[in-house]
């Protein structure tokens, strides 16, 4: 086909006139345009888009990064730095055990050994292979105590073993299903720390200047005048054996404040950061930790050793409505210690707000809404009773109250001596005292004068006048503690609102965090706690519930004590099998919510706020939060075509 000439198109617009001219315009630019959009299409069809290398991605945190090594990585900078240069043996997600630095992992002799086995193409990002070598000198580093790591005792009663350069036996005292939990270790390259000894390695220069082998290695670290850190500065692995990133390069920005963190985020300075504040053109990403935040009653209050009033205490909070007004529904509730939709259990039951049940079993308990709160009359016991005909000679305990009552009396024995025997001042006094009462001792039987025998009308007297009776008010009144975080401070007064229209009086204490857990927590100086508790990556109530756990600032909040519950927890500790743990985690969980030694409220979500410019982000659960990092291999910034 041979297309038309310049003359010959000039020599066509010759002959045609204005409005042929016109129309022959409009359908030779539809032609191009139509063909232009079919062409497209027709790309579009063979080709697609996919994440491109490259981009730089800001990460604006409050904390300033101190040891970039797992060894001692406790803040949450540090914990989210070393997550991104370090890899692990495995990582944990959606409840399964995924190889990383380790291909395959045995458990063997009914859970007291376990055998991991390395990959062979893995490699610190000085070339250096990673071996079993460095897992050994990692656990024992761990193990130290001149190291001070503060995860030593994850690894006390653990002997590590080389079988081979890619094998490694972890030998346990006891069979253990949380040992599982371990696995996660990151460990450090031994060629690289070997000549530092364990008592100087916290002081370490090294710990800022790590030997990566993660998806990441350290480029830069970035201070102001004053030696503060301001950045640091990550870039892609070039070494590293597993799926590489598709962002070139990850900034954390350290801010003074929440304040000026969110200004950044405002100004698309950063790209990330976790908060509670919607961010224009950022993405709210939801995750779920396996934590859960409670309402701890103290079981050593006299009041609250009494279940039926937890139970009442438990049905009259309506938490579906606080986790509406106080969290706005970023939240599950929880209704079991074992937080089965986390974990993929069947919870046992659920139980419903129930205000008019709650009043009533206060009522049945005998205690009363009178003047907008709730007492109980109690019949005041005497501190003694005698039982016993005393007479001269007679000696003992009850001796010793009847001359302690006699004393009272300054016209019956006034200087008397609580001796304990019953002598002639003692039967002197008696007699003086049952004249002093004679209508009601002596004459039922027609005498006038004392006999000095304290028998049964002399005994129901001394009973009636030597010792206080009446009645006692309880009242139900409770302190309740938290920390003086905004949301738990919100939750605690929503409480009380439903617990003092319940006519049970509280007072709030609202403590800092570090006098919290230093002082308040191990004194158990409160009647009910509102706090959090966190599993690791295996489900383990024990630190929590067991009894062992109560004394020595541990973690059973609540004082909980239960024989049979005990067993359970022990018994799920050790059994390797899911499906038997899981029975066995089922009957403590049975024997919880009968006791009630605690009212579970809920599961709040941690909201990672990300630029919509980064692609590829996704949330879910979690078990700590540096894992929210944990696929970081499929975010990507840039895109670009490739064919089907």
């Amino acid at each position: 086909m041979k297309f038309p000439s310049k003359n010959q198109w000039e020599r066509l617009f010759d002959v045609l006139n204005k409005k042929e001219k016109f129309l022959f315009s409009f359908l030779l630019i539809l032609f191009f345009t139509c063909g232009s959009f079919l062409l497209f299409d027709f790309w579009q069809q063979i080709t697609k888009i996919v994440p491109a290398e490259g981009g730089i991605f800001v990460e604006g945190v409050l904390e300033e990064p101190r040891f970039l090594n797992p060894i001692f990585a406790t803040s949450q900078v540090d914990k989210d730095l070393t997550f991104l240069l370090f890899s692990p043996l495995f990582k944990f997600k959606e409840g399964k055990i995924l190889p990383v630095l380790a291909k395959s992992f045995q458990i063997l002799e009914g859970g007291k050994i376990f055998k991991i086995v390395l990959r062979e193409d893995i490699f610190w990002e000085d070339g250096k292979k990673i071996d079993a070598d460095d897992i050994l000198f990692t656990v024992s580093l761990l193990q130290d105590p001149e190291t001070k790591s503060p995860f030593r005792n994850s690894w006390l009663g653990v002997k590590a073993k080389k079988i081979s350069a890619n094998i490694v036996i972890f030998e346990l005292e006891e069979p253990s299903a949380i040992f599982l939990a371990n696995l996660n270790l990151r460990p450090i390259p031994k060629h690289y720390f070997e000549q530092t000894l364990p008592k100087d390695l916290a002081f370490s220069p090294k710990n800022l200047l790590p030997l990566s082998s993660g998806p990441f290695k350290l480029e830069k670290i970035n201070s102001n005048k004053e030696g503060k850190i301001i950045s640091v500065e990550l870039k892609r692995n070039e070494k590293y054996f597993g799926e590489k990133p598709h962002i070139e390069k990850i900034v954390f920005k350290v801010f003074e404040n929440e304040e000026e963190l969110i200004k950044a985020a405002k100004r698309n300075l950063i790209d990330g950061c976790l908060g509670k504040e919607e961010v224009k053109y950022f993405e709210k990403i939801r995750f779920y930790l396996p934590r859960y935040f409670a309402l701890f009653f103290n079981l050593e209050n006299e009041i609250l050793k009494e279940k039926k009033i937890r139970e009442a205490l438990s049905l009259s909070i309506n938490k579906k409505e606080i986790l509406k007004e106080v969290l706005g529904n970023e939240g599950k509730l929880v209704f079991s210690p074992l937080m089965g939709s986390f974990w993929g259990i069947e919870i046992e039951k659920k139980e419903n707000f129930d205000f008019e049940k709650a009043k009533k079993i206060l009522d049945d308990l005998g205690f009363l809404l009178k003047e907008g709160k709730r007492e109980k009359l109690i019949k005041k016991e005497p501190q003694f009773v005698f039982k016993k005909d005393l007479e001269l000679g007679s000696r003992g305990k009850e001796v010793r109250e009847l001359q302690k009552c006699l004393m009272k009396f300054e016209d019956v024995w006034p200087e008397g001596e609580v001796t304990g025997y019953f002598g002639k001042e003692t039967e002197k006094a008696v007699k003086a005292f049952q004249e002093k009462f004679k209508k009601d001792i002596l004459e039922p039987f027609g005498l006038s004068k004392g006999t000095g025998k304290v028998k049964e009308k002399t005994r129901e007297k001394l009973n009636e006048v030597c010792f206080e009776k009446g009645e006692e008010k309880i009242e139900l009144k409770f302190k309740l503690v938290t920390g003086k975080d905004e949301v738990l401070q919100e939750v605690a007064r929503a409480t009380k609102k439903y617990w003092e229209k319940l006519g049970v009086k509280v007072n709030l204490e609202f403590w800092d965090i570090e006098k919290l857990e230093t002082e308040i927590l191990p004194k158990k100086d409160y009647d009910i706690l509102l706090f959090g508790q966190m599993y690791d990556r295996i489900l383990d109530p024990f630190p929590f519930w067991h009894s062992s756990q109560i004394d020595g600032g541990k973690l059973n909040l609540s004082n909980f004590k239960n024989e049979k519950a005990d067993k359970f927890l022990v018994e799920a500790r050790e059994e390797i099998n899911r499906e038997k743990r899981e029975e066995k985690l089922k009957n403590f969980e049975k024997i919880f919510l009968e006791e009630r030694p605690a009212i579970l409220l809920f599961n709040p979500n941690l909201n990672y706020f990300v630029s919509k410019k980064i692609k590829g982000v996704s949330g879910g659960k979690i078990f700590e939060q540096a894992e929210i990092f944990l696929e970081i291999e499929k975010w990507y910034i840039k895109e670009k075509s490739q064919l089907k």
